[in-house]
C-alpha cells in the first residue's frame, strides 16, 4: 500500500490518475485470475438459454446467441487483451529502442538507411499493415503479437533516435568515450538510462492503441481462434443481434473503452510527472 501511495503522489495525486490506476489493477487481477473468477466455461454452449438478458438467473450479464455466459467471456477476454497488449508493446519497444540507439549514435549512412526504412514504414496505415501481416501469417494470438510488434516499433525508433542525437555529444558520453568504453557499453549504460522516461510514456500510451487494434483484428475475424474468447470477437458475434440483444456489443465495447481510457489517463500522468518543467512548477506552487 505504501508503494502504491508513493506512486500515486509521484503521478500528481489527482483523482483521475487514482481511478486509472485502480481500473488497470482491477483488469490485471481479473485477467490473471480468470479461471478462478469466471463463473462458467466461456465456451460452454447452452442453446436453451440463448440470448438471456443481463441479471438472468445464473447469468449476471446474460448470454450470447449460443448460450455462452457473457461475463465469463468478458473475463477471459481481459486476459487475451492484456497479454497481447503488454507482449506486443514490449517487443515493439525493444526493437524500436535498438534501432533508434544504433541510428542516433552512429549517424551517417547508418542513420540515413534506418530513417528511410522508418519513413517507408510510416507511409502505410497502422491498422492496414497489421491486417495484411495477420492475413499472411494467419489468425492466432502469436501472429497478432508479431503483427502489432512489427507495425509499432517505428514510434520508439524515432523517439529514441532523436533523444540519442541530443545526448551523444554530451559531456558524460564524451568522458566515457575518452575512457575507452565501447560503443555498445556507451549506448546501454550511459545513453539508454537517460531516455527511459520518454520511452515509458510512449509505451503506456501505445498500450491503449494496441488493445484497440487487437480488438479490431478480432472483430474482423483475424484475431484469436474460436476457443479463445476476446472482446473484439464478442463484439463481432453480437453485431447481428444488436437490436434484440444490446448487451452483446455494449458490454465488450464498454470494457474496451474503460481500459483504454484508464491507460491513456495513466500515460498522461506519467508524462506530466516526468516533465521537468511541470515538476519545477509543481514544486514552486507547493507551500514551504
Amino acid at each position: 500500500m505504501n508503494r502504491l501511495r508513493r506512486t500515486y503522489q509521484f503521478l500528481g495525486g489527482s483523482w483521475p490518475i487514482a481511478f486509472a490506476m485502480m481500473v488497470i489493477v482491477i483488469f490485471v487481477v481479473v485477467g490473471v485470475l480468470a479461471p478462478v473468477l469466471a463463473p462458467q466455461d466461456p465456451n460452454a454452449q447452452d442453446l436453451v438459454a440463448r440470448l438471456k438478458p443481463p441479471l438472468s438467473p445464473g447469468h449476471v450479464l446474460g448470454t450470447d446467441v449460443l448460450g455462452r455466459d457473457v461475463l465469463s467471456r468478458l473475463i477471459y477476454g481481459t486476459r487475451v487483451s492484456l497479454v497481447v497488449g503488454f507482449t506486443a508493446v514490449a517487443l515493439a519497444g525493444v526493437l524500436g529502442v535498438v534501432v533508434g540507439l544504433v541510428s542516433g549514435y552512429f549517424g551517417g549512412w547508418v542513420d540515413s538507411v534506418f530513417m528511410r526504412v522508418v519513413d517507408a514504414w510510416l507511409a502505410f496505415p497502422f491498422l492496414l499493415m497489421a491486417i495484411a501481416i495477420v492475413a499472411i501469417l494467419g489468425p492466432g494470438l502469436k501472429n497478432i503479437v508479431i503483427a502489432l510488434a512489427i507495425t509499432g516499433w517505428v514510434v520508439y525508433a524515432r523517439l529514441v533516435r532523436g533523444e540519442t542525437l541530443s545526448l551523444r555529444e554530451r559531456e558524460f558520453v564524451l568522458s566515457a568515450r575518452g575512457l575507452g568504453a565501447s560503443r555498445p557499453a556507451i549506448m546501454v549504460q550511459h545513453i539508454l538510462p537517460n531516455i527511459l522516461a520518454p520511452i515509458l510514456v510512449v509505451a503506456t500510451l501505445e498500450l491503449g492503441v494496441v488493445i484497440v487494434t487487437e480488438a479490431s483484428l478480432s472483430f474482423l475475424g483475424l484475431g484469436a481462434d474460436a476457443s479463445q474468447s476476446s472482446w473484439g470477437q464478442t463484439l463481432a458475434d453480437g453485431r447481428a443481434y444488436i437490436t434484440q440483444a444490446w448487451w452483446l456489443v455494449t458490454l465488450p465495447g464498454l470494457a474496451i473503452f474503460v481500459v483504454v481510457l484508464a491507460v491513456n489517463v495513466l500515460g498522461d500522468g506519467i508524462r506530466d510527472a516526468l516533465d521537468p518543467r511541470l515538476q519545477s512548477r509543481r514544486n514552486a506552487d507547493t507551500p514551504v
